[in-house]
């Protein structure tokens, strides 16, 4: 008896799925974009709908859909046949999934589609069955097996309705211009949220700022990074404009005759800054990548704020 090779089974049905995948690929074209720009320029929403393992992923393509900026929402076929038809109105578009196309389930809602008159996309492997014919837009899964062989539960089906509804979202979210600032609209919480805040939600405002003009003494400029506590002091000109910051690595390059010097003689010229609008994840990255803690957030040159990394960290963003 052979011995069991949980990786060879893994790999045979990875295979599976991505050659359907690409065949799903090789097979979008006008359809896909009737779709796209159907439910882009519906009023209302799009109604996901399926029943079984259709049903779960109808879920989730309505959860991305809603997550990236298209009005959506799931409504279960059974229920629809119980009084959540009247969930569906006259400017939605809905988007029935079934690999079969036959479900009996979907019957009610595919007439009421058609009695009121709202696009119905249909996502289905089966161009002839009930669904595919009752879609006014067809978007055609290709003939792939199921990845469970003699099984044939639903595997390859519903990666691909994943998939396709995935690239229905992608499309409609660029096609919307759908911006990082926008998706953090929806995503407030975790982890993701706070890579999606703005430097201007998590920086020391003016109150705080540790600054000192080009002509200061450098022992008050060590006066005022000791109260301030970033470890590091901007410097300004007459204008109010950033000009230089000093920080522990400019003092100990000046540590000869440190107290003679003024702020503008110790001082990095140009230093990195950022702006306000910047999102968290940005200014994270350029800390990292330049190996250093402190940020000084700008608007025309003036400094508005201050970043430490450790904002950062008690953001949740690292």
């Amino acid at each position: 008896m052979s011995r069991f090779d949980a990786v060879q089974v893994g790999r045979r049905v990875l295979t599976v799925e991505a050659d359907a995948l690409r065949a799903l690929s090789d097979s979008l074209g006008e359809a896909f974009a009737q779709a796209v720009e159907t439910i882009f320029s519906a009023k209302g929403r799009v109604v996901c709908t399926g029943m079984g393992k259709s049903g779960h992923v109808a879920r989730k393509i309505a959860a991305t859909l809603a997550s990236t900026g298209t009005q959506a929402m799931f409504v279960h076929p059974a229920e629809a046949s119980h009084g959540d038809l009247g969930m569906i109105g006259p400017d939605d578009v809905v988007l029935a999934l079934s690999k079969s196309g036959a479900g009996r389930e979907l019957a009610d809602t595919l007439a009421y589609a058609k009695r009121f008159s709202i696009p119905l996309i249909a996502m289905t492997a089966v161009a002839d069955s009930p669904l595919g014919q009752a879609g006014d837009i067809l978007l055609l899964l290709p003939d792939a097996p199921e990845a469970t062989a003699e099984v044939n539960a639903p595997t390859t089906s519903t990666t691909l309705q994943i998939a396709l509804g995935d690239a229905i979202a992608v499309a409609l979210l660029e096609r919307r211009g759908f911006t990082a600032s926008d998706f953090r609209v929806f995503h407030p919480g975790g982890k993701l949220g706070a890579m999606l805040r703005t430097v201007g939600d998590l920086m020391h405002g003016a109150g705080e700022l540790p600054l000192v003009s080009a002509e200061a003494a450098m022992p008050d400029a060590l006066l005022v990074m000791s109260e301030k506590r970033f470890g590091a002091v901007g410097v300004i000109d007459g204008a109010g404009r950033l000009t230089g910051l000093i920080t522990d690595g400019d003092l100990r390059r000046h540590m000869d005759g440190l107290l003679a010097h003024t702020a503008g003689e110790v001082m990095t010229r140009a230093p990195l800054t950022i702006t306000p609008g910047a999102l968290a994840a940005e200014a994270l990255k350029l800390m990292n990548d330049r190996r250093i803690t402190v940020l000084f957030v700008v608007e025309d040159q003036r400094p508005v704020g201050v970043l430490h990394v450790h904002d950062l960290l008690r953001a949740g963003v690292i």
